[in-house]
């Protein structure tokens, strides 16, 4: 049974230039409780695919269901299936991190005290309880993240969608995110969808990488198997495979690849 199935998934944007195709087709499904990472060059889709799944931006062609609700036709429910941390957040920097934990829960109509009881337990969680009172503008780049994922889960989501949850982080707190998303799916079953500047990441965390490129799936597979299919070698880089794959991108395996 697949928590995401797509079929055609497409968007078209009208600009005074004529019609732009920024997803022309895209089939994937996702099992419940994966961990998959939506790669691609610049401009390939990726976070229009998204925000589709997301229902922040409706599709002009194809289809999909998420968390078995029809992307169109039942966008409330989806709404209600899914968590997503977008790129660059969205925090108040004028309110404390409890209010903003409190406030979200409330978005989603928990009475006061349960709110207030959730954003205890999400901050215990993701390990930042002891900052509840600190002004949100006070956090570290790391701290901010957690937030950010925390109020992602604040409905406990069947799917997260974190649309490059490390970019500009520093190594030691991309690894405490890293270790987040192992935690979701190992205790709670989360489904994890995420997009990624850097590789290694994609490589360390997702069960299945697919590659999207000119708005279509270009490959798919574990890291593994698009290593020896791509790059030759199960001993090569998953930035072997992506460039032989999209055909661009930097030469350098030291440089984080911008996907």
């Amino acid at each position: 049974m697949a928590v995401i199935s797509t079929s055609g998934l497409a968007r078209t944007f009208q600009t005074k230039q004529g019609a732009v195709e920024a997803v022309r087709g895209i089939d994937l499904t996702v099992r419940p409780g994966e961990v998959v990472g939506l790669l691609g060059p610049n401009g390939a889709g990726k976070t229009t695919t998204l925000r589709m799944l997301t229902t922040l931006l409706p599709p002009t062609g194809g289809a999909a269901t998420v968390a078995g609700h029809d992307l169109v036709r039942d966008p409330a429910a989806v709404r209600r299936s899914v968590g997503y941390v977008a790129q660059s957040g969205g925090l108040d920097p004028h309110v404390s991190v409890r209010e903003e934990l409190v406030t979200q829960g409330r978005l989603y109509r928990l009475s006061k005290a349960a709110a207030t009881a959730r954003a205890k337990e999400l901050a215990a969680d993701l390990g930042i309880d002891g900052l509840l009172d600190r002004l949100t503008s006070q956090l570290s780049g790391g701290q901010r993240r957690r937030l950010d994922i925390a109020m992602g889960l604040t409905h406990r989501p069947a799917v997260l969608f974190l649309d490059e949850p490390t970019t500009g982080l520093d190594p030691g707190s991309r690894s405490d995110v890293w270790e987040l998303v192992r935690r979701l799916r190992a205790e709670h079953g989360t489904t994890v969808v995420l997009t990624t500047h850097y590789l290694d990441e994609a490589d360390a965390l997702a069960d299945r990488v697919v590659v999207v490129d000119g708005g279509v799936v270009a490959a798919e597979g574990t890291p593994a198997a698009l290593k020896l299919t791509h790059a030759g070698s199960a001993d090569a880089t998953l930035q072997d495979a992506f460039l032989a794959i999209t055909g661009r991108g930097p030469a350098a395996d030291s440089a984080p690849v911008a996907v």
